[in-house]
């Protein structure tokens, strides 16, 4: 039988030694299966291995990750994004941010990026502008295609909006997308004269402060809604982004975003 499977007679034996045998892991999976799902798969292996010390029960996080693999319950958000090259790449850009994230001004340091919102009709893609001095949502806008008039498009918003208050050298932070290499970017962000920033090849944590936005957009909001359409994904988003403005305090500064901009 095991020649005509092609399974070793060594395996086979150890098969047969396990058959019967509980599984080990059985009761750290169900526990992870119901605390994932109590906070909405937004839980990795660190955060995981922390509640289950608070439970009094002790495993090596390593040993928590292998089982969160094995059994498919890893977290839907925070997970490391692999670098695309989606088209020709005609600019890049030094990193000028070097994951310096403090600003001392309004308008002084943008970090821009874009997420897919996954609803029942396809997938809608967000582009945001986030401003490092409050984390404020100075821009964003919405595509069912993921395009380069769509990051264009936040640009202008986002400095028609504040171009009164744009400090002289404003620096705009981006990943290696093939719309932030593109000509019609570096000629807009040069016609405004943005100076652009760009994250190194393979580095998300180089625009870590975009993907932070998006992480909660996600786990607040959209992971827990489930938007069916694309016009309810946008109402969810213009909801959300207005109250992450001007209401939800951030535990840095004790206020929300749009409060300390105004006072500055």
């Amino acid at each position: 039988m095991c020649q005509i499977f092609g399974v070793s007679r060594s395996g086979y034996y150890d098969y047969v030694k396990r058959k019967g045998q509980p599984q080990k892991d059985a009761p750290v999976v169900a526990m992870l299966r119901q605390h994932q799902e109590r906070c909405h798969q937004t839980y990795g292996y660190r955060r995981m291995h922390r509640w289950l010390e608070n439970q009094g029960i002790h495993h090596d996080p390593k040993t928590i990750l292998r089982i969160m693999k094995r059994y498919g319950i890893l977290s839907e958000i925070r997970r490391k994004r692999q670098w695309q090259n989606l088209g020709q790449q005609l600019h890049r850009y030094k990193n000028l941010l070097n994951r310096n994230f403090q600003a001392s001004k309004p308008n002084e340091k943008w970090v821009t990026d874009i997420s897919y919102i996954h609803t029942k009709e396809g997938v809608l893609y967000l582009s945001m502008i986030r401003d490092l001095y409050d984390n404020s949502i100075v821009a964003y806008k919405t595509a069912t295609r993921q395009t380069v008039n769509l990051v264009l498009d936040t640009i202008r918003l986002a400095m028609k909006k504040e171009k009164k208050k744009v400090a002289a050298e404003l620096q705009l932070h981006s990943d290696q997308g093939f719309q932030y290499t593109s000509q019609a970017y570096f000629k807009l962000t040069q016609s405004y004269g943005i100076t652009p920033s760009m994250s190194r090849k393979g580095n998300p944590y180089d625009n870590a402060m975009a993907e932070n936005f998006f992480s909660i957009l996600k786990t607040e909001c959209i992971y827990r809604h489930k938007p069916r359409s694309f016009q309810e994904a946008n109402e969810m988003i213009d909801s959300y982004i207005h109250f992450y403005n001007n209401e939800r305090i951030q535990t840095k500064t004790g206020v929300a975003p749009l409060t300390q901009r105004h006072s500055a």
